[in-house]
């Protein structure tokens, strides 16, 4: 029955419509236990004729097991999923266990799921029903979550029920329904259907009042209690809690029942699947006497059918608060051994740890296994709480501190970090070997590092690498080298002891490897010699390590180190090797569906795209991060998008990105994110011919950069160069001049055509006369042999302006020409009306570029549009935008009609100024 509830039965009317229609909707329903959350999904399912419907409801006793909730809402619908892609198809099936594998990233699981939905929708509306949300199991809920943010144009409606509190970062992005009581006139309406006959009107109002309203709470209440009692109501407001009334409601009805039904009811609370056969199979160990669950006297408290079902979630918990310990725990074994063991494996050990008294070690070592299972599927938070348990489980002390070190680690990997602390707290309590207690440390620093790259992070690092010197060789340096990581992220913000000097210093002294040196070696080697020994003795070790790296490394180790190695190449000035690494580093992470690397894999990439003047190929990479940031709630500055800005001369965009990221990296304690935001500014102000603020700008990215007070390269590269050109422009010649000479004795050691080009350019901007001209040839010589084309044209328009300012018009026409138009095909506008006005001066018309007609597409319809012209599919472009290829569809539609054009032949051959 629903009494009143019209708006929100038109809201989901208008849902199915949508539906219907062709295009997609998500909706949270929330509110308290008993509001009517559950009713209004019956409603859905009851209304949506012309709709298929698949159903899911969360199990509190499954709220631990990976993937229980979303292999119940797909698997009506697996028999599609050789339509989805290869990748998509391989992550799902392993988090179901239809196949083995590396465990799958958890977002290109979600992104499965909803190429999955939207391939059954392509057949008939799909109607979802996610009710009980709050006991789905964690990775469940993410991936529903995810795939109810994304949808579009599928002809998908997926509707979610949770019970108050919701769990704000789990579902956060959906749209909300909030259900409060019923209207004081609705609750009047409701509770004459429930007491019939008279009720004096001031006992029917405080029923009403001390309900708020609560359907569930104005139906059961009332048939506990006589008119006697009705007429004081049902206490004082502030005695229990509504939901605790409930409950007790329905335990007073198990009462009357006699001990076996009542034992029969427990085996059905806790069996959480409602399975009629297994309830029975359970029964009949504990010696109960039964042969049907379709029984009179379970009336009004659960339903029977294919699958037993509650009348509500409350009459289960009220049955298990009921049931003694000892009670559970039989039923608990009861149902462990009826559990198919090679079927359900997991279910089984779950309900066996559940029947233990105490500590058990054979349930232990089952629950390990378990927790094995779950990690190579990629249920993480499910590991976790296999090895919790286990530990908790496990009898000698030393192997429980073991195993809680491993639910350490898993906690931390699925990002219950409280949770990680907890249980390294656990792991201190026992006896731990010299490696188990390096690995604590290293735990702690990892900690500290990802939940804010902090300040605290590399002094932890350190403690760990020292202590396992003598214990694990390789494990040491590869956490000198995380150290490194650490302390150039934190950068000028770093604490005592945890500077990049004080890491590289440690690291200098590391053990060596017993095997012969590969790249992860070399890279720690470099770059601690890099500021120990200066920056000569470090070249030819980077250089060695950019030569081998990816020999002997797995795609995994690659991943892992790959940053590093292309801040190595950059330290060379090596664009060769900076192409290479970053095209690898975006190929591996998109390859391996590593989406908590993927945003900085691109933006290590577009910045090299930046440089090579490919800004139209940055921006689709940029697009692509927003995309995957916004589906993973990445903490990652918009780095590429602040740079991408700037260069493209989008002076309020750009300052609003700098701004912002300069706030949100000091919160975390990200330094070198301030470095990086001032050398973005320098950028944008050169480019706009402000030269005091560029200069100012780039010396407070030196300033901020990675080594404090230190000339080493790293944002130094890029910020120098910016300074020299600003302080020369502003008169500031000594300042210039300075910053030259300590790049300079980098450059020369570097010698690549990079440097040589990027030295020739400066040192020709801090010469007078005629000896300039030579320098700004050879800068040009040198650079057009390199990738970085926007390096190139900036010491075109430098030798331009240098030419005009000596009064050779002609000359200088042809190379503010030429720098004119390759910043306008770059799309670099700030500095291409920069080439412009100064082309003007010699006398020359050259014409502003137009108003590009792509704006009247929106943000997304333009990501779509460059990835479209790019050449990608449909779902090609929906696995970058993290879209289905449906919506895909949609947007390409909509770009079409906007432009006047009817094909993607004719969509490559539009001229709108797309960048």
């Amino acid at each position: 029955m629903l009494v009143d509830r019209r708006t929100e039965c038109r809201h989901l009317d208008e849902l199915l419509d949508t539906v219907r229609n062709g295009t997609s909707r998500s909706v949270l329903i929330r509110g308290d236990v008993g509001i009517g959350k559950s009713a209004l999904l019956e409603y859905l399912v009851a209304e949506a004729s012309g709709c298929r419907v698949v159903r899911v409801a969360g199990v509190q006793a499954e709220s631990e097991l990976a993937f229980a909730g979303l292999h119940q809402l797909c698997a009506p619908l697996l028999d599609r999923l050789d339509r989805i892609p290869v990748p998509q198809h391989d992550a799902l099936g392993t988090a179901f266990g239809l196949r083995t594998g590396p465990a799958p990233d958890r977002f290109l699981v979600g992104l499965a799921v909803l190429s999955l939905l939207a391939a059954a929708a392509a057949e008939r509306p799909l109607i979802c029903v996610v009710d009980d949300a709050q006991w789905l199991d964690r990775i469940s809920a993410e991936s529903l979550t995810f795939v109810g943010r994304r949808l579009v144009a599928e002809s998908v409606g997926l509707v979610f029920a949770s019970r108050d509190p919701v769990d704000e970062q789990v579902f956060a992005g959906l749209p909300q329904l909030v259900l409060d009581g019923l209207l004081p006139d609705d609750a009047r309406e409701l509770l004459a259907v429930v007491i019939p006959g008279s009720l004096d009107e001031q006992v029917r109002d405080r029923i009403v009042a001390e309900t708020r309203g609560n359907p569930l709470a104005l139906i059961e209440l009332p048939q506990e209690v006589s008119y006697a009692q009705l007429a004081g109501g049902f206490g004082l407001l502030d005695a229990k809690s509504l939901t605790g009334r409930i409950e007790d409601s329905f335990r007073r009805r198990l009462t009357p029942l006699s001990p076996d039904l009542r034992r029969l009811l427990l085996v059905a609370a806790i069996e959480p699947m409602g399975q009629p056969a297994l309830v029975l199979r359970a029964a009949q160990r504990l010696g109960i006497a039964a042969d049907t669950m379709d029984l009179p006297e379970f009336a009004g408290l659960l339903r029977t059918g294919e699958r037993i079902t509650f009348r509500h979630p409350l009459v289960r918990s009220a049955i298990y608060a009921e049931a003694t310990p000892e009670e559970r725990r039989k039923t608990h074994r009861a149902l462990a051994e009826v559990t198919d063991p090679a079927g359900d494996a997991d279910r089984r050990v779950w309900h066996l740890a559940h029947a233990a008294s105490g500590p058990d070690e054979n349930v232990a070592a089952e629950l390990e296994r378990s927790a094995g299972r779950a990690g190579a599927r990629g249920g993480l938070a499910a590991a976790a709480a296999f090895l919790e348990r286990a530990a908790r489980l496990t009898v000698d002390p030393a192997h429980r501190s073991a195993r809680a070190l491993d639910a350490a680690q898993a906690k931390l990997q699925a990002g219950a970090f409280q949770a990680a602390v907890d249980l390294l707290a656990m792991a201190e309590s026992g006896p731990l070997s010299e490696l188990e207690q390096a690995r604590v440390d290293l735990m702690r620093a990892q900690l500290a590092f990802v939940t804010s790259r902090g300040k605290d992070a590399p002094p932890l690092l350190l403690k760990a690498a020292k202590r396992l010197e003598p214990i694990d060789i390789e494990l040491c340096r590869a956490t000198y080298l995380d150290g490194l990581t650490a302390a150039m992220f934190v950068g000028a913000l770093a604490s005592p002891g945890g500077g990049t000097m004080d890491v590289a210093r440690a690291a200098g002294t590391a053990p060596q490897p017993l095997h012969r040196l590969r790249a992860p070696d070399l890279l720690l080697d470099g770059l601690a010699a890099n500021f120990n020994d200066g920056y000569a003795a470090a070249a030819p070790m980077l250089r060695q390590a950019l030569a081998v790296f990816g020999t002997d490394m797995s795609p995994d180790e690659e991943l892992r180190w790959l940053w590093l190695g292309t801040e190595a190449a950059l330290h060379l000035w090596d664009d060769e090797a900076w192409h290479t690494l970053s095209a690898r580093y975006v190929e591996l992470a998109r390859a391996g569906g590593a989406l908590s690397e993927l945003p900085l894999a691109l933006s290590t990439r577009a910045y090299m795209l930046l440089f090579a003047g490919d800004l139209a190929a940055a921006t689709s990479l940029v697009d692509e991060g927003h995309a995957v940031t916004e589906a993973t709630g990445s903490s990652l500055a918009p780095y590429s998008a602040m740079a991408l800005a700037a260069l493209s001369g989008r002076q309020d965009e750009a300052s609003a990105l700098i701004e912002t990221t300069i706030r949100e990296v000091t919160r975390r304690g990200e330094g070198i994110g301030i470095a990086v935001a001032h050398w973005t500014n320098a950028v944008l102000c050169n480019g706009l011919g402000n030269y005091p603020e560029a200069a100012t700008a780039a010396e407070e990215a030196l300033r901020h950069q990675e080594y404090p007070g230190l000339r080493y390269p790293g944002v130094a590269n890029w910020a120098v160069t910016e300074l020299i050109e600003a302080a020369v422009r502003s008169g500031r010649h000594e300042t210039a001049a300075e910053a030259f000479d300590w790049i300079a004795t980098m450059t020369g050691a570097s010698r690549t055509e990079w440097a040589l080009g990027l030295e020739a350019r400066c040192r020709a901007l801090l010469t007078e006369g005629e000896g300039a001209e030579k320098l700004y040839q050879e800068a040009i010589a040198r650079l057009r042999r390199t990738r970085v084309r926007g390096e190139l044209a900036r010491a075109t328009l430098l030798y331009g302006e240098w030419l005009r300012r000596r009064g050779r018009r002609v000359d200088a026409r042809d190379q503010l020409r030429m720098a004119h138009e390759m910043f306008s095909s770059m799309g670099a506008e700030a500095f291409a009306e920069r080439a412009r006005h100064e082309l003007v001066s010699t006398g020359e018309k050259a014409r502003k570029r137009t108003v590009s007609t792509s704006s009247q597409l929106t943000e997304r319809e333009t990501q779509v549009t460059r990835l479209a012209r790019d050449g990608l599919s449909n779902p090609e472009i929906s696995t970058r935008l993290f879209l289905s290829p449906r919506t895909v569809e949609y947007h390409l539609g909509n770009v079409f009609a906007k432009l006047g054009i009817r094909s993607r032949h004719e969509l490559s051959r539009w001229s709108g100024g797309l960048r």
